[in-house]
């Protein structure tokens, strides 16, 4: 007798990619994105694409290098108790493997020296006063014209950092007489997109309450989504004081809180 059964069909397994085999979609979209805004910033195109990105603002020797520094680990900032950030600074982090034998390797690139590779953290800072120098001169000038550097360490994050010039109220050298409008509009054109993380910087030895970080950061991000305060120098507060308000927000709260640094000495 024939079988007139109906054959039950087997479920076929579907493969399933393993988790260790798929890099986060950051690693391959971040640099097509971060290729293309060097592209445009090559050509002297106002087009840009909006990266999620890290602004480190404040006002003049507030310590925003240092903040920056910190976050990539590394000294290769100018530094010195005259106006340092003359130029915004944007700096992109790519995190590389480390070697088999388990060394690690760190360098940067600039964008204006294609395919030369720094790997003496002080020769990245020396390169940065000289681009600096040449495009906003020598004598404390401010230009809104980037300096694009590229970091390369195991030890970073892929990500992108802003360093902006300081806040400052007093023309000085080459600086025009309307300097803090200037600066205040370079710093907005940044902070005011979206998709940018800004980092306020307050000395502790400062009233917060007259914050410049703070104020401008306030324009551009009004519902305090976006903006982290970092309290500066917590190592030469005067003797009896603590920033402890500051830190916990209980001066001027914010939605994401603050942090507290101690600065690296401006000593060469």
């Amino acid at each position: 007798m024939a079988d007139d059964s109906v054959p039950v069909p087997v479920p076929v397994p579907v493969p399933v990619p393993s988790s260790t085999n798929t890099a986060p979609l950051g690693h391959s979209v971040i640099p097509i994105v971060n290729k293309l805004q060097d592209i445009f910033a090559q050509l002297g195109s106002q087009s840009t694409i909006e990266l999620p990105q890290v602004a480190v603002v404040g006002s003049q020797s507030s310590g925003k290098s240092s903040v920056l520094e910190a976050l990539v680990g590394r000294d290769f900032l100018p530094r010195g108790s005259d106006i340092c950030t003359r130029r915004p600074l944007v700096l992109q982090l790519i995190q590389t493997k480390r070697k088999p034998d388990g060394t690690e390797e760190e360098w940067g690139e600039f964008l204006h020296l294609p395919g030369k590779r720094f790997f003496d953290f002080n020769e990245i800072r020396r390169e940065i006063q000289a681009e600096t120098e040449r495009e906003a001169g020598v004598n404390k000038g401010v230009s809104d014209k980037q300096i694009r550097l590229k970091i390369f360490s195991p030890n970073v994050l892929d990500i992108t950092l802003v360093d902006l010039p300081g806040i400052t109220k007093v023309p000085v050298g080459d600086q025009p007489s309307d300097i803090e409008a200037r600066i205040r509009t370079m710093i907005m054109s940044y902070i005011k997109l979206p998709s940018c993380l800004i980092l306020a910087v307050t000395p502790a030895n400062a009233d917060l309450a007259n914050s410049d970080a703070l104020q401008i950061a306030g324009n551009a991000d009004p519902d305090g989504y976006r903006t982290i305060g970092v309290i500066t120098k917590l190592d030469i507060m005067d003797r009896g004081t603590d920033a402890r308000n500051f830190l916990l927000g209980k001066v001027i709260p914010l939605r994401l809180g603050y942090v507290g640094v101690v600065n690296r000495s401006q000593e060469v």
